[in-house]
């Protein structure tokens, strides 16, 4: 996972410095987000690993599926990767243009996992607890997740607050 983080990162970078010089910012997020989707195609991935289909037929297929969806510098970074091999390093662009974004307007994106779903009040309420310890306003997204037993799991990027019984029992062991 880091090693893909390491190659996405140079093409987010410049993807997200482009839309803020073009003031594209919203459009590119929704381009990278499609070109993301497209990508997890498994059909169309095994014929973009066929190495009897070389690049042009590659590039000329995706600018097809593509074509009144993606502006002509999205195309360009398009076949930017398809040219370096890099197509599938899309859904992680994608994540870290959003990531980038965040950041550029003030606010972290964070997933909240827990056992059980949470009332919006309870969103609202850990919310406003993660914004005072981020220190930035919070765009948070909640998932169940039964095996945490009780209690939260919040990831916002790189940092994990582990709020859950599973992983107070699991600190817990690891001193014991």
């Amino acid at each position: 996972m880091a090693e893909l983080t390491t190659l996405a990162r140079p093409y987010a970078e410049a993807a997200f410095k482009r839309a803020k010089q073009t003031s594209s910012v919203t459009e590119w997020s929704e381009v990278l987000q499609f070109l993301s989707t497209v990508t997890q195609d498994q059909g169309l991935m095994e014929i973009v690993s066929n190495p009897k289909v070389g690049k042009p037929k590659i590039k000329e297929l995706f600018l097809d599926i593509c074509q009144d969806k993606v502006s002509a510098e999205a195309q360009n970074l398009l076949k930017i990767l398809i040219d370096n091999g890099k197509l599938s390093l899309l859904p992680t662009i994608s994540v870290m243009y959003e990531e980038q974004k965040a950041e550029d307007e003030g606010y972290v994106n964070v997933e909240l996992y827990s056992a059980y779903p949470l009332t919006k009040v309870e969103q609202s309420k850990y919310s406003a607890m993660l914004e005072k310890q981020l220190h930035k306003k919070v765009n948070a997204v909640v998932s169940v997740d039964k095996s945490l037993i009780g209690g939260i799991l919040a990831v916002a990027g790189d940092k994990v607050i582990d709020g859950s019984i599973r992983g107070q029992i699991h600190q817990l062991a690891k001193r014991l």
